[in-house]
């Protein structure tokens, strides 16, 4: 069964209720930032690749006001503790942890001159946690649009999601691509968010057609990467593109890999195998989504998987369990095509489906992956939605 989405106003209402019992304050600004999946295009932005990732309808909600101290105070329905922090010098990292997402963003705009009044925040959110959904860009999305609404400033959407990027490389210590916060900060309704990862440019693909929907499916397993999974891919990629010898994936064909495979060795070789590949099925995909073209989707998104699987090596047989009932479901059960979506190692899959079907497919997955698993799995269904604003 579909789970059913809280509404925004109902989690803003919650905010400003969680504020006013923890600080005692009314909240004067709330703002609100989604999660995001990727319908396809993945591990490639930070590789020059394309991404197309859409923002969903799971907001991560912060209501505050102005405090007239000199320091923060935030509080979450999600995580333990308060964070408090003075505002009138650097915001360097601290405890809890949770809360360094919120405090790089803020060292983000002091370190474009502006000063940061005290504030007090209350945060909750309709992301799920580790689902591979970008909750911590949401949260970095969410802080940076407050701040805007606090400062009575306005960012250029591409500088407020670069800001948040690096608020995550510098106070996170994850060293991500542009995708999460492009998508939270750009997302739009009825609109996928083709992202040049070269460039920094976005453009808006039209996801208009009622008839399709995409379920998303936590498997609400998370394998430990200890940290290092994803930031040796990362330097496998690197690797790579320095042994082949150009200065950009984009320069780089499927047979400058294949003349170079012995040189590269493995695991380089195949991790290099994906980046031109899923570079080419992105653009394949976004071509086929403006021309309506929705069945040509299904070998791009399935090819998609088993690179990630076999030659990128982050998916776990979880992921591949729910991607292979989708795929079994098939064409004449309203299933278009399925993939692992986000860092992997656990999380999410995405099921591009007929809307009519979305909640008989929904059913079959969570039946038959609990019966397989014996792990309840969450599953809800979204279409492409706003990005970060103030509400």
């Amino acid at each position: 069964m579909l789970q059913l989405n809280e509404p925004l106003a109902d989690l803003a209402a919650d905010a400003a209720a969680g504020l006013l019992q923890t600080f005692n304050i009314e909240a004067k600004l709330t703002a609100a930032a989604p999660g995001r999946v990727n319908l396809i295009g993945e591990h490639i932005d930070y590789c020059d690749g394309f991404v197309m990732p859409f923002a969903i309808d799971r907001y991560i909600v912060i209501a505050a006001a102005p405090n007239g101290r000199h320091e923060a105070r935030i509080a979450s329905a999600h995580g333990p503790g308060i964070a408090t922090f003075p505002v009138d010098q650097e915001v360097t990292e601290g405890e809890p942890t949770w809360a360094n997402y919120l405090r790089g963003v803020v060292r983000g705009f002091q370190d474009r001159g502006h000063q940061i009044p005290g504030f007090d925040a209350f945060i909750v959110s309709s992301v799920p946690g580790g689902a591979g959904l970008s909750s911590s860009a949401a949260l970095e999305c969410a802080t940076a649009t407050l701040l805007e609404g606090l400062l009575d400033t306005v960012l250029e959407t591409r500088e407020k999601a670069l800001l948040c990027q690096k608020a995550e490389h510098e106070f996170a210590h994850v060293p991500c691509g542009i995708m999460d916060q492009f998508a939270s900060a750009f997302g739009k309704t009825n609109r996928l968010v083709l992202i040049d990862c070269r460039s920094g440019e976005p453009e808006l693909v039209p996801f208009e057609n009622p008839d399709l929907t995409v379920i998303i499916a936590n498997t609400t397993v998370h394998h430990q990467l200890s940290d290092g999974g994803y930031a040796a891919r990362r330097k496998n990629t690197e690797d790579g593109l320095a042994i082949i010898g150009k200065s950009s994936w984009r320069d780089v064909t499927e047979a400058d890999v294949t003349a170079n495979w012995e040189m590269l060795g493995s695991p380089v070789n195949r991790r290099s195998r994906h980046v031109v590949t899923e570079i080419a099925r992105t653009l394949k995909a976004a071509k086929a989504l403006s021309h309506n073209h929705y069945d040509e989707l299904a070998p791009l998104m399935a090819a998609s998987h088993d690179s990630l699987r076999d030659d990128f090596e982050v998916s776990c047989k979880e992921l591949d369990l729910m991607v292979e009932i989708a795929r079994s479901i098939g064409r004449c059960g309203g299933v278009i095509g399925a993939r692992m979506t986000g860092g992997g190692f656990g999380g999410s899959t995405v099921t591009l489906c007929e809307s009519n079907k979305a909640e008989a497919i929904a059913a079959t997955l969570a039946e038959k992956y609990e019966a397989a698993t014996g792990i309840k799995p969450q599953i809800f269904a979204s279409r492409p939605s706003q990005g970060a604003h103030l509400l």
